[in-house]
């Protein structure tokens, strides 16, 4: 599982470095994506080592494709190893999703039908990686847009179910689960109420966008504005249910000063803060 500190993170970004250095230590751990450090040095690995040697770090990967029906790229997963075995972060998460096709890599984080064979194939993927790693990840619930008739399995339980079969831990992104829930008309809080919290290694919360549609609204996982107010209500509610946990703030669009995103995460540091001193109070 992740070892990360319960305590409040943030997504890192070069032109925070220097503000960081200054104002980082209010900060309980740095998370960056795997795929923007795959070369061999330069600039930033030289800011990476300096926040490494100070902070707790988390490397989420964006780009393995779990859930794709191909076989992962060796070559990806070497660098991977690579990259962990540079840093040895507290956490290493991927995403419950596919992103390529052949040769061809699409930028994307695409939906999976849940069914049988799907679980099948993402269970060996995810055993591949923790192999190749020699490490337990977490997988990340997905935002997602479309439903499949063909799905069998609720989320929910083909989350639970990978989890059980490999051994990995899960990361769960309640603004995902927000997203997911206005598209699909469903209501966030049963899905929340039916997650095994227990395996949760990492929160993350973000912001989305929102288009007005005919059909209703539809949210879209945008990672370029504050975290919503009922984002906040949800993670407050997982963390009454679960307890502290490791808790990211995205926002990789739109990227604000370090004010702005360090204020984020001294909001997600008062709810845990709160909720550790109801378990001593108790």
């Amino acid at each position: 599982m992740s070892h990360l500190p319960a305590a409040a993170g943030v997504g890192f970004k070069p032109e925070h470095f220097t503000a960081i250095r200054s104002d980082g230590g209010k900060i309980g751990f740095f998370e960056v994506h795997a795929e923007n450090y795959m070369g061999a040095g330069g600039l930033p690995h030289a800011q990476l080592s300096a926040l490494r040697a100070d902070h707790a770090i988390s490397i989420h990967g964006v780009g393995l494709s779990i859930g794709g029906a191909e076989g992962l790229d060796a070559n990806h997963l070497a660098r991977l190893r690579s990259l962990c075995d540079r840093y040895e972060p507290e956490s290493f998460s991927e995403h419950l999703a596919w992103s390529s096709h052949g040769a061809d890599y699409l930028n994307a984080l695409l939906p999976l039908p849940y069914t049988e064979e799907t679980l099948a194939t993402v269970v060996a993927h995810v055993d591949e990686v923790q192999n190749a790693l020699a490490r337990r990840i977490l997988l990340e619930n997905p935002s997602t847009y479309l439903l499949f008739a063909q799905s069998t399995i609720p989320e929910v339980e083909f989350l639970g179910e990978v989890a059980r079969r490999t051994g990995c831990g899960l990361l769960l992104d309640v603004n995902n689960v927000q997203v997911s829930a206005v598209n699909h008309r469903t209501d966030p809080q049963r899905y929340i109420a039916a997650f095994p919290l227990h395996l949760v290694g990492e929160i993350h919360l973000g912001g989305h966008a929102e288009e007005a549609l005919p059909s209703g609204p539809l949210l879209i996982d945008a990672h370029g504005t504050p975290v919503a107010d009922p984002v906040w209500d949800l993670y407050s509610q997982v963390i009454r249910q679960a307890g502290p946990l490791p808790t990211l703030v995205e926002w990789d669009n739109d990227v604000p000063d370090w004010p702005t995103l360090a204020a984020e995460a001294a909001r997600a540091e008062a709810i845990l803060r709160q909720e550790a001193d109801r378990l001593v109070a108790a």
